[in-house]
């Protein structure tokens, strides 16, 4: 079978996955979706759970697609890399209708159940805030964070901070979560006084 062939799968998972979750996926609702016999499946994948977590690769390809854009972006200081990043996810969740985050979407129904799904989902949600950190970290080294801010643990805390607001986005059908998130967390990143020692600081 064709690589084609699988990549129309993957792609029908990703969406399908959005909208209706691990539990409510059908194989042959796949199958149809896609206009591929059953035997097609299973030359690419050894079970739904296999497929799934195929899945969720793919949708990680898109991540970092998302990530090397926009954290990659020279023209723009870290920090506002890094919410940009936010807010190009934010448009497409807009774009999917609002079905929010789909690793945290299978981490709320699967991490209790899983541990293969808890594992991986995990695994995922940590390379994205170790790539926010990267930049945190420059963000630091330009003196656009305090010298004793700890960029990982701010990274964490924007991810963790991230997934709960796509949850309400989600429940809302609407933005206004996110937009919350990111002006409350940014907001509170830009007043904390970048150096002790810094003379003008000390004046304000």
């Amino acid at each position: 079978m064709s690589d084609s062939t699988k990549e129309r799968m993957l792609k029908a998972g990703l969406s399908m996955l959005l909208r209706h979750g691990y539990n409510d996926l059908g194989i042959q609702a796949v199958l149809k979706e896609t206009g591929t016999p059953k035997g097609s499946f299973y030359h690419h994948f050894a079970s739904k759970e296999d497929f799934a977590l195929q899945v969720v690769e793919r949708y990680m390809v898109e991540v970092h697609d998302g990530l090397d854009q926009t954290l990659g972006d020279r023209s723009l200081p870290p920090l506002d890399r890094v919410r940009k990043f936010f807010e190009s996810t934010r448009d497409k969740y807009h774009d999917d209708g609002y079905l929010g985050c789909m690793l945290g979407g299978l981490g709320q129904e699967l991490s209790g159940v899983s541990p293969v799904f808890q594992e991986k989902i995990e695994e995922c949600l940590s390379a994205i805030a170790s790539r926010i950190a990267d930049c945190m970290e420059q963000a630091q080294a330009r003196g656009d964070l305090p010298p004793d801010a700890d960029p990982r643990h701010m990274a964490n805390l924007v991810v963790n901070c991230w997934e709960g607001a796509a949850l309400r986005s989600r429940l809302w059908r609407d933005p206004a979560p996110l937009n919350a998130m990111l002006d409350f967390y940014f907001s509170a990143v830009a007043a904390v006084p970048k150096s002790r020692s810094d003379p003008a600081a000390a004046q304000h």
